[in-house]
Order: C-alpha cells, then sequence, then structure tokens
C-alpha cells in the first residue's frame, strides 16, 4: 500500500521532478512568466524545505501528510491547466451517484480543459428480459440477447459508447438501461470516465458489468474508473478485471491529477493510497500529448 503518511518524500520527488520538467519545457516552447516561475520556485524550496526538516526532526506523520496536501493542492491547478484542452470525454455513472462525486468528476474534466462529451446514468440490476424485449428485432443484437450473452451485450455496448456513430444497441437500450442521458451518441470520445457507486453486483448483472468495463477497456482511448478514498465498497478490483485504469482518491486533489494524466496518455495502471494501488500517480506524459 503507497499510503502518503510513508511515502511522502518518493511522492515529493515526482512532484519536484514535474515542476523542472514544466519549467524546461515551457522555457522551449515559449517565453516564462516570471511570476509563475517565481511561484513554482518557492513552492518547491518551501516544500524541500519541509521534507528536510521532518528528516532531521522526525516529524510525526499528520505533519508530512499536511505538507504533503499542501503541496499538491497548491499545484494542482497549474499541473492539470489545458493538459485535457479540447478533449472530449464520456462520463459512465454505474447506479445511483451522489453529489461529491459528480463534483469531482466535473470539477477535473473543467480544470484541465476537456468537455463532457456525453454522460449515461445507468440502472443496476439490469432486467435481462426488459432488455432482450428491448433489443427483439435488432440486427446488430443477434448473439447477444439472453441471461448467457450478458456479458458480451456489455463488452458491444462499452465499445458503443466510446467509438460513437452508429450505436443500434444504445439506441434500443436507453429507455431500459439508463436512468441519465445526455450528450448525442455519435462523435467519438477521446476518453472516458467511469464511476461505479453502491454495492457489488452479483449475477447476470456482475458479468453485464464486467463486460461493459472491458468494452471500454478495449477501444483505443484512455478509460479510468474511479472512487472516492472512502467508498463503502471499492470497485478498483473489479474495474481492473475489465482491464481498465483505476484512481481510488477522486475526491482528494492528487487523485484528480492522477485521473487528468491517465485521460492524456499516461502508463496505464492502478493509482491512489489503497491496497490495490500500485503507486500514488502514473509518470507525467509529455504535454503535447495533451495538446497542452
Amino acid at each position: 500500500m503507497f499510503d502518503l503518511r510513508y511515502h511522502v518524500a518518493s511522492l515529493a520527488a515526482v512532484f519536484l521532478a514535474l515542476i523542472i520538467g514544466i519549467l524546461v519545457g515551457v522555457g522551449i516552447s515559449g517565453p516564462v512568466d516570471n511570476q509563475k516561475t517565481k511561484f513554482l520556485e518557492e513552492q518547491v524550496a518551501k516544500y524541500q524545505r519541509q521534507l528536510d526538516q521532518n528528516a532531521a526532526k522526525s516529524t510525526d506523520d499528520a505533519r508530512e501528510q499536511e505538507a504533503a496536501r499542501t503541496f499538491i493542492s497548491d499545484t494542482y491547478p497549474l499541473l492539470v491547466r489545458n493538459r485535457l484542452r479540447e478533449k472530449k470525454i464520456a462520463v459512465v455513472y454505474v447506479g445511483s451517484v451522489d453529489g461529491g462525486m459528480r463534483k469531482a468528476v466535473n470539477g477535473l474534466l473543467g480544470d484541465s480543459g476537456a468537455q463532457q462529451l456525453r454522460l449515461r446514468t445507468l440502472k443496476v440490476p439490469i432486467d435481462v428480459r426488459q432488455l432482450g424485449a428491448a433489443l427483439k428485432g435488432q440486427p446488430a443484437a443477434v448473439g447477444l440477447r439472453g441471461r448467457q450473452n450478458v456479458e458480451a451485450l456489455g463488452r458491444s455496448l462499452g465499445q458503443e459508447l466510446v467509438l460513437g456513430d452508429d450505436t443500434p444497441l444504445w439506441d434500443s437500450l436507453a429507455g431500459a438501461l439508463a436512468d441519465e442521458q445526455d450528450g448525442g451518441s455519435r462523435a467519438p470520445a477521446d476518453g472516458v470516465v467511469l464511476v461505479r457507486q453502491g454495492t457489488p453486483q452479483r449475477g447476470a448483472t456482475s458479468r453485464f458489468l464486467l463486460g461493459l468495463y472491458s468494452g471500454l477497456a478495449s477501444a483505443p482511448v484512455p478509460a479510468v474508473g474511479v472512487e472516492s478514498t472512502d467508498a463503502a465498497q471499492s470497485a478498483t478490483r473489479a474495474f481492473a478485471r475489465g482491464g481498465l485504469s483505476t484512481v481510488d482518491d477522486v475526491d482528494k486533489p492528487v487523485g484528480r491529477l492522477a485521473t487528468v494524466l491517465l485521460l492524456a496518455g499516461a502508463s496505464s495502471g492502478q493509482y491512489g493510497v489503497k491496497d490495490t494501488a500500485d503507486d500514488v500517480l502514473p509518470p507525467f506524459p509529455p504535454r503535447n500529448a495533451a495538446g497542452g
């Protein structure tokens, strides 16, 4: 587990390296605003002093965590600004979603310059008979009806959601599957953010969701499953089984930063502060990968 209490130094090293990279990159691409440069230099120096003091005095974990939170919160707006400029992101909620998670997802998109291309909120558990009836006579649904085919149906829906263009399955199932829809279906998405709240599903719904996750993950754009630090039932293992990257602390600045980096093309993986995470943050992709 990569807990910030015990990995502040490594996290700080990532951010210090990033700041240096930003300064070098901006210096190459154009003139640097002196005030911004001074701000970054002061933040780096301030945080480095805090780390040095902590190492020398063996300060307690709470103080180290506070230093990390302060540093990340102060630098987050600059680190994500325009990183996803003009990128169009599809957002999928599985089950009901609370205002806090919606605010976190909308916030990271707005902070990074991305646009929400479309939103879908899915009803769970699914009604297999209702879905089958809605697909009756639909040529695109051949081999996808019935309880034995729910995983394949979920995979096809995930691919349609990302790729856009003709979406006969979504068109047929909108009333039976979605509680909320916003945005058209034709334009392709540049990335996907997925949120699952509530209890894990079982049986046919579990298989359907696994197919949906794998369908999203199989598309040629980044797909990230996210949750809050205090999620009652973690979904990260289920997301990872479907091939998705994950972020388990999207309610925090560091988690929103990790999500933005993944959508910008960073190495896929499991990120955050829980046992399921491989690291706190992914490596930073080049700015031009996000058009920033």
